[in-house]
């Protein structure tokens, strides 16, 4: 139905298509399905059906807390470390707000440590959720300077930058050198960019407010959150957010700094 939303079908095909039409070289998919050797102890991957993982993605694999018990959690993370040997592995993702567990609570902590053994990044999800089942006072991004304290050698990567707590995801990215934003979902649908853009002035100037305050473009990342949005307007969206010097960075290197596994696999693809 997302997909539809924009007139695309949900397909690897599609995916790969719109990659191609908009000089997009890789993708980091967010786990969302629970697959692998046994019903809840293995990490939410990314599973297509098919039998290799997609070339143009990577993915982060996805806790459910919620399955998480005193007596699988070692069961759980063991199998998070395997995951986290495989290539196509880029972090972990948190699903603050849509899973009733603060990111400081101690069912995470596992977690962070194994982020920081095989230095990955950790995303949570923050601000809205996409229907009403969420609960946001789990996804205030004010909770990830509580972590990013806690755990320094951590990349900590703030999804969707908090909206609509803009304000407050700038300010903890501001204040912790291992605090990113990432810049996806910030609209949805099927939309003419320019137009948008005209529509949309006072809720993107608020973005672009914020970001002047940041000071540090070298904070701030791509996304899309793909099918929500058609590749091609969101990318004019972000375009009209960050001044045109920052590209570069918002676009491309700053992925390549937080997710520091993407150079190799790109090397790999390329041989």
């Amino acid at each position: 139905m997302t997909a539809e939303n924009i007139g695309a079908k949900c397909t690897l095909a599609e995916l790969k298509k719109q990659f191609e039409q908009n000089n997009v070289v890789l993708g980091i998919g967010m786990g969302v399905d629970k697959s692998g050797e046994a019903p809840h102890t293995n990490p939410q991957i990314i599973y297509h059906g098919a039998a290799e993982f997609p070339p143009f993605l990577m993915q982060c694999l996805g806790v459910d807390a919620s399955v998480i018990t005193p007596g699988n959690a070692a069961e759980v993370l063991e199998s998070f470390e395997r995951k986290m040997n495989e290539p196509t592995t880029a972090g972990i993702k948190i699903y603050t707000g849509y899973q009733p567990f603060y990111a400081t609570d101690e069912i995470y902590r596992p977690f962070y440590r194994l982020a920081q053994k095989y230095e990955v990044p950790v995303v949570f999800h923050m601000g809205d959720t996409a229907n009403s089942m969420g609960r946001l006072k789990y996804s205030h991004p004010l909770i990830v300077d509580e972590v990013a304290v806690d755990f320094p050698q951590v990349k900590f990567v703030i999804a969707h930058c908090g909206t609509p707590w803009i304000v407050d995801a700038v300010e903890v990215a501001a204040k912790n050198k291992n605090v990113y934003i990432d810049l996806s979902g910030l609209m949805e649908g099927r939309f003419e960019a320019k137009a948008q853009i005209e529509h949309f002035k006072p809720y993107l100037d608020v973005f672009r407010t914020w970001f002047n305050y940041l000071g540090n473009y070298k904070k701030l990342m791509y996304g899309s959150d793909w099918p929500l949005v058609d590749l091609q307007a969101y990318i004019e969206v972000i375009k009209s957010i960050v001044p045109e010097k920052a590209y570069e960075d918002v676009f491309y290197n700053n992925a390549l700094r937080v997710f520091d596994r993407i150079p190799a696999y790109l090397c790999n693809l390329d041989r």
